[in-house]
């Protein structure tokens, strides 16, 4: 199927305004991907993917939802298939993705880096495509360093257990000839996931071997967890997140916090109201290690994961099975957020939402905690996971333009698993863009487009270089 005028140089552009605030001003910005999940023993050793399936489909559960939508059996989507039975019957299903946002990103996807404009990508295209990316997948140019470069990345933030060695980000550090900065990012969400004391233990006594300290007690655990902190920031890392269901911030005293990790310790269980206490306290003190040492903190709040128990026994997490929850967040992250504020222990902090529902509840409380310390120190984060599309960018833009200072926003991060996803942050560009030259167009803004051009700027690129430290090359 040929494009047919899809895609063109003006997608998503629908006015002359918007045209010039993207191609004068948004399309050439360098990126800081502040979040994502790449694996950064791939990008150290500068990983050739073998096919298009490999770098386009592993570990894609958006792909794989839509697959499993249209039919498809697991076996080609995350089974035994071959590469090429895979793509066969993702490219059949890729036709019936349409108005989802996976048709707009999978040619997107192809036409940066890949340079295919020309066709969509359906079952009778498939082959051609297969051949052509192959063939320059083969090349040294679509390492998965390269493809990095090619996107005009300057940093990336992995996501990184507290245990890890960060070898990958040592070898990576260490090489003076890849200009890009990969750097850690503090993610412990396993020290607060006490609802398994076996699985909990077996990683205590992996913090307690990472941070050589003999973990005997509530006290043993904090400076264990304090030792690899330091040991994160000592590499480059300056940036923490939180995968949680919601922000924890019930009432809990000290000895009940030292009884309920002596208990788990002992192999014990813990009520529901202990493990939330658990957590409250574990928030705070996650808080106040990261103010001390200057980071940005980031919370992704509200999915309910892991909700189809056959698939998650079979295929294990994050193979997409997880969907927006309902829980309460607005209180409880109110009253963490004041928690920290109230000792001046409140660093940097992003917050993301995944039910819509919560959108104006996070647009206005990060207003309660500005404190003119920094320009936007509290952000409302892009649209995430299920609302990272056209509506949910829309609508979170529009939202914090209402409600908070857009023109402050540190802007996209492709929040993915693969190396081809740096097309989300033109996809992020062009909406902004046409939200913003919409309104000039309107006469609801001015047409000064060197003004606005450089608010857009700031969105795309600067704002996150001069928010984050690891930018400024502060080690």
């Amino acid at each position: 199927m040929r494009s047919s005028g899809f895609l063109t140089e003006d997608f998503l552009l629908s006015s002359e305004p918007a045209r010039e605030l993207y191609h004068g001003y948004a399309a050439t910005m360098p990126i800081i991907d502040y979040h994502c999940h790449l694996p950064p023993d791939e990008i150290a050793a500068n990983r050739v993917f073998e096919d298009l399936a490999a770098v386009w489909l592993a570990g894609d559960h958006y792909k794989w939802r839509a697959m499993r939508t249209q039919g498809v059996e697991e076996r080609c989507i995350t089974g035994d298939a071959s590469p090429r039975e895979k793509f066969q019957r993702w490219a059949e299903t890729v036709p019936y993705t349409v108005r989802n946002p996976l048709y707009h990103w999978t040619h997107l996807e192809l036409k940066t880096p890949f340079g295919i404009g020309d066709r969509l990508l359906d079952g009778d295209t498939a082959q051609s495509i297969w051949d052509e990316c192959n063939e320059m997948l083969a090349d040294p140019r679509f390492t998965c360093r390269e493809l990095i470069r090619g996107a005009n990345v300057e940093v990336v933030c992995t996501t990184d257990d507290p245990v890890d060695t960060l070898e990958s980000h040592r070898v990576l550090a260490e090489d003076a000839s890849y200009p890009v900065k990969v750097l850690p990012a503090w993610r412990p969400d396993k020290a607060m996931a006490v609802e398994d004391s076996a699985a909990y233990n077996g990683w205590v006594e992996r913090l307690a071997a990472a941070a050589d300290v003999e973990i005997a007690d509530y006290e043993d655990f904090l400076e264990a967890l304090r030792v690899r902190h330091g040991y994160f920031h000592d590499r480059g890392c300056r940036l923490s997140d939180h995968g949680v269901e919601r922000v924890d911030a019930e009432d809990y005293t000290e000895p009940e916090i030292r009884a309920t990790f002596a208990r788990l310790r002992a192999g014990g269980s813990v009520t529901p109201l202990e493990a939330a206490q658990f957590r409250s306290a574990m928030l705070v003190e996650f808080g106040r290690m990261d103010h001390e040492k200057g980071w940005v903190q980031q919370y992704h709040i509200g999915a309910l994961r892991n909700t189809n128990t056959r698939k998650m026994r079979a295929l294990g997490p994050d193979s997409g099975f997880d969907c927006i929850g309902d829980f309460d967040v607005g209180r409880p992250l109110a009253r963490f957020l004041d928690r920290l504020d109230a000792t001046d222990q409140l660093a940097k902090t992003i917050l993301y939402n995944l039910n819509p529902r919560d959108n104006e509840v996070f647009a206005t409380l990060i207003g309660c905690f500005q404190d003119g310390s920094a320009p936007g120190k509290m952000q409302w984060g892009s649209g995430w996971w299920f609302l990272d599309q056209k509506d949910g960018m829309t609508d979170q833009m529009n939202i914090l333009s209402n409600m908070g200072l857009l023109s402050r926003f540190v802007g996209m991060l492709t929040d993915s698993r693969s190396f081809l996803s740096y097309s989300r942050h033109e996809y992020f560009r062009r909406i902004l863009c046409n939200l913003i030259g919409a309104e000039v167009a309107a006469g609801e803004l001015p047409g000064d487009l060197a003004w606005l051009g450089k608010i857009v700027q700031d969105i795309c690129y600067t704002n996150a270089r001069e928010y984050f430290p690891f930018v400024r090359g502060d080690r």
